[in-house]
């Protein structure tokens, strides 16, 4: 074959390469596996920007709540003003506690001796609820972080298989027959990553910031529960 036929026909190959050329020229097989990962990146995404938004407004609402709590508004005060309507953070456990609270007095203080375990517990349990709101699909991100570059990799395997098979159907190496079989595996990895990076980096960064919610609810908690502890060692010497 002329070298300069070779040549030309490699340059026209490239100038016809682009991404969604690449799409369409694809093996059927490899195309699933490029749809997947768009649509696995797109659901990336929607998690991302959901968990961003309930991460900021719960932030908000532990800061709104805590100016409250120490602000010296009574504890009764604050439960009527929040146990009418659903509540979650810090308000979540407040409104629990306060709640048991309130029931081991109704009837007459005869239910105090175990009340401080009770309140912990509640406490305890109020914070595993929280925190598993707030880590609700987090899961999905580190699957489709550790999982796309491997689903992305198969799809190129499959592609450069194809290709090699097109080399030998058609006993021609040239560059205009082997660039656009793998260039179209080349993209399934490409897509791949970029379904898998931002879920990674995005998992890591929320699954922090959920860590540092846990902890301010924690020690809320603890607080919290030294304080209604010293009132009931005062009503029961009282």
């Amino acid at each position: 074959m002329d070298p300069a036929e070779v040549t030309q026909g490699a340059l026209q190959a490239v100038n016809e390469v682009s991404l969604w050329g690449l799409f369409w020229q694809a093996h059927f097989v490899v195309k699933l596996v490029m749809l997947g990962l768009l649509g696995a990146s797109v659901w990336s995404w929607a998690i991302i920007v959901d968990k961003t938004l309930l991460f900021m407004r719960t932030r908000r609402q532990m800061d709104r709540f805590e100016e409250v709590f120490w602000s010296g508004q009574s504890l009764e005060e604050l439960y009527r003003s929040l146990a009418s309507r659903p509540v979650s953070g810090m308000a979540a456990l407040f409104v629990a506690a306060m709640r048991e609270w309130k029931r081991s007095f109704e009837g007459g203080g005869r239910a105090v001796a175990s009340l401080a375990q009770r309140i912990d517990k509640v406490l305890d349990v109020s914070i595993q609820r929280e925190v598993e709101r707030l880590e609700s699909k987090l899961l999905v991100l580190a699957t489709i972080g550790s999982a796309s570059p491997f689903i992305g990799l198969f799809g190129t395997v499959w592609g450069i298989m194809t290709s090699f098979r097109s080399i030998a159907a058609s006993k021609n190496t040239s560059l205009a027959v082997v660039a656009p079989g793998i260039a179209e595996a080349l993209f399934a990895t490409a897509i791949g990553l970029f379904a898998a990076i931002p879920a990674v980096i995005a998992y890591n960064r929320l699954q922090a910031e959920a860590a540092k919610a846990q902890g301010r609810l924690e020690g809320f908690a603890d607080e919290f529960s030294a304080i209604l502890s010293r009132q009931i060692d005062e009503r029961v010497a009282a």
